[in-house]
């Protein structure tokens, strides 16, 4: 193994000389600042106001201003309008009409509350970055839309998570555009991440990442044992699809199924939350969901966006789906009191430092490919230039065939080919655009250029 490194280290020295590389691993002001900010306490105090609302059933009251899912829908719009009062964030609800289906018992308008924060650079800001968390809630009778349901955990803490990244991040600017939603209905079917994720796909918008928060509000497993160094992160390799496109053929073709655009963009989001949240690990799991389960960044995933699901490391799940009750001395239930709140805040600083990176950093290289017309070891990366006015130039990443993150980097400038000494049959490439103030992309899997 030492020989191996030390022949790639002479190789890499023999390298024509290029700029020095901006400070891609260094801390940036902002983000640190946004990092701090976020507060386990008014964390707490919206969950307590959510579940106040005794129950958020997609089909529960809309005309009560103190129960049911119309108030608590009016109130997150308020609550963001409060908070994003002097700032650029722009609160609107979005809004559809469901028909009767399995989990819908009779037509029924279903509400996302949605804050935009627009980017700032132009050549960014048609970039968007979309962040979620479900407000509605159940028991355990998915159709029962007047028992109690609180949905402290479920999904209260999501909801709480991404309100509170959206009121400490107004007061900031950024490269690229920023999307927090709430939604509504992930209990009956994902249907008003679906109906935003289709208006999306519709009008062709560059959403360039998405993830959900969802069960984000526990540190303890269903034996009490309690473990908040760590959250999952759920990544999907290949797509679910009856027929493959050539974009997924092609990652078979040349064993990239590990390089996905939602795999490249949580080893982005891995490294940028455990860069600003101190030993706190993003544990990344290669599955689209929990077995057979399904969250909000579903309906993203299946309309082609890079999109991942942010949960606890170990449900309990006698405090979600449950109706509140007490069998044989413990008392069971979606309730704020089984939510650990510093750790919900851990979670959300995770997702702040990811989003800021996200929109502050250059676009992923586009068009990245490798030229395969002659045999050879070295390995001819080419890509498509970079329009951000800041830009500095390129890095290109690689690692060993069985490692799940990048292992090593090179930055190459403002360039837009380069030979590296590696043969592409040993190793995967990836190229990341960086910027003048060291922000980095994620990272483009290349294609073969014949």
């Amino acid at each position: 193994m030492r020989h191996k490194y030390f022949l790639l280290a002479a190789a890499l020295a023999a390298l024509p000389a290029v700029a020095a590389e901006p400070g891609a691993t260094r801390r940036q002001p902002q983000i640190d600042q946004i990092v701090q900010q976020i507060s386990p306490a008014r964390i707490e105090a919206t969950i307590r106001k959510l579940v106040g609302f005794r129950t958020r059933h997609t089909m529960s009251d809309t005309v009560s201003e103190t129960e049911g899912i119309g108030a608590a829908r009016r109130w997150i719009k308020a609550e963001l309008e409060r908070c994003g009062a002097g700032t650029p964030l722009q609160v609107e609800f979005d809004s559809h009409i469901a028909p009767v289906s399995a989990r819908i018992s009779r037509p029924t308008e279903i509400v996302n509350v949605v804050a935009t924060l627009p980017g700032t650079q132009a050549a960014s800001a048609e970039r968007m970055y979309v962040v979620s968390g479900h407000y509605d809630s159940r028991n355990t009778d998915v159709m029962d839309a007047t028992g109690d349901a609180p949905g402290a955990n479920d999904d209260a803490s999501g909801t709480a998570a991404v309100m509170e990244m959206a009121c400490v991040m107004a007061k900031y600017k950024f490269d690229a555009t920023l999307v927090f939603m709430t939604v509504a209905a992930e209990e009956q079917g994902l249907l008003g991440a679906a109906h935003w994720a289709e208006q999306a796909k519709q009008k062709n918008l560059n959403i360039a990442g998405m993830f959900t928060n969802d069960i984000i509000g526990s540190s303890r497993d269903e034996h009490g044992k309690k473990d908040d160094t760590q959250v999952r992160l759920f990544a999907e390799g290949l797509p679910v699809q009856k027929e493959n496109s050539d974009a997924v053929r092609t990652l078979i073709q040349t064993g990239g199924e590990n390089d996905s655009l939602s795999r490249q963009l949580a080893r982005a989001v891995k490294e940028a939350g455990e860069r600003y949240v101190p030993k706190f690990k993003v544990n990344v799991i290669q599955r689209r969901d929990r077995y057979l389960r399904g969250g909000d960044h579903m309906p993203f995933l299946e309309r082609g966006y890079a999109a991942l699901r942010f949960t606890e490391p170990a449900e309990d799940f006698n405090h979600q789906h449950q109706n509140i009750r007490t069998e044989n001395g413990v008392l069971i239930g979606d309730l704020p009191q089984y939510n650990d709140y510093n750790y919900i805040a851990k979670v959300a600083r995770v997702n702040a430092a990811a989003l800021s990176s996200l929109a502050l950093a250059p676009a992923a290289p586009q068009k990245v490919q490798v030229r395969t017309a002659k045999l050879q070891n070295d390995t001819e990366l080419v890509w498509q230039a970079n329009s951000e006015p800041d830009l500095a130039g390129y890095r290109i990443v690689w690692r060993d065939t069985t490692a799940a993150d990048w292992q090593h980097a090179k930055f190459v400038g403002k360039v837009t080919e380069f030979t590296m000494p590696l043969s592409k049959d040993n190793v995967y490439f990836g190229v990341q655009a960086v910027d003048v103030d060291g922000n980095v992309s994620p990272a483009s899997y290349p294609t073969p250029l014949r």
